[in-house]
């Protein structure tokens, strides 16, 4: 089965993406393409138009300012993996394949808030902060406020991600992932991060419709107490015909618990 038909647009600049998307909303925005096309090749998406923006290059790429990594949007897994990034390149390792990480790009990813995803719950662990830009101008949305629901971003139509920035002072970091056999995405993934001040910040992503602060381990290890059980509330999480809900809220405390002793 062939994508539907659509109509197909490039930029070369983040100006001309954005002026592109004004005078067209119908407009999708494609990069890596790694998520949009196999849903257009399913029928799931019918885009009438795509807006092509991997030829940008001022979204490309991994600097140091300061006390943070500023990482573009379209800077690909693979170019993450060989990275000196807190996190993320033990998450890029998880993603996909060699031709996904090749490809596929972590904005993208993080903007698509695909609840499965592996980078979300990262980005909340380090508290990363997303560069938005629109017709209004470029706007900053810390990790707590970036993902919102199912496949639903702080990103709003017309806008673009273009970076994101990093802390660079963090010590330590660890993820532990359960996958699914088939398609490699989480069934539960646990990110931990300790910061410079010594403080612990924890996130699970798959679970749930999108990725959660674990606020209950963070006040424990802030708080030099034991690691409780029931971390989330089974409750609030889904269930498939693969991983129960029930199940799903077990594999966060045990992640969570060899996330935490990694961290040393």
């Amino acid at each position: 089965m062939y994508p539907a038909s659509f109509e197909y647009h490039k930029a070369e600049s983040v100006d001309q993406a954005l002026a592109a998307l004004a005078e067209n909303p119908d407009l999708k925005v494609i990069a890596g393409g790694h998520s949009l096309l196999p849903a257009m090749k399913l029928r799931l998406a019918q885009p009438p138009a795509l807006l092509d923006i991997w030829g940008i290059q001022e979204m490309k790429g991994i600097r140091r300012d300061g006390d943070h990594w500023v990482v573009g949007a379209m800077t690909t897994h693979a170019d993450v993996l060989r990275s000196e990034l807190p996190l993320f390149p033990e998450v890029a390792g998880w993603v996909g394949d060699p031709m996904v990480r090749n490809r596929g790009t972590i904005g993208g990813s993080l903007a698509h808030a695909d609840p499965s995803a592996d980078y979300p719950a990262a980005a909340l662990a380090l508290g990363v902060e997303f560069v938005i830009r629109g017709p209004g101008g470029e706007r900053t949305v810390p990790a707590d406020d970036m993902f919102q629901g199912i496949f639903e971003s702080a990103v709003q139509p017309g806008e673009l991600l273009t970076h994101i920035r990093i802390p660079a002072t963090t010590q330590a970091s660890a993820y532990e992932k359960f996958r699914h056999p088939a398609s490699h995405y989480a069934v539960v993934g646990v990110a931990v991060v300790r910061h410079a001040d010594g403080s612990v910040r924890a996130a699970y992503t798959g679970a749930a419709e999108k990725a959660h602060r674990l606020n209950k381990l963070e006040d424990a290890v802030n708080g030099s107490q034991a690691i409780p059980t029931g971390l989330v509330d089974a409750g609030d999480l889904l269930g498939d015909r693969f991983a129960s809900a029930e199940y799903r809220a077990h594999l966060v405390d045990v992640l969570a618990a060899r996330a935490i002793e990694r961290l040393g």
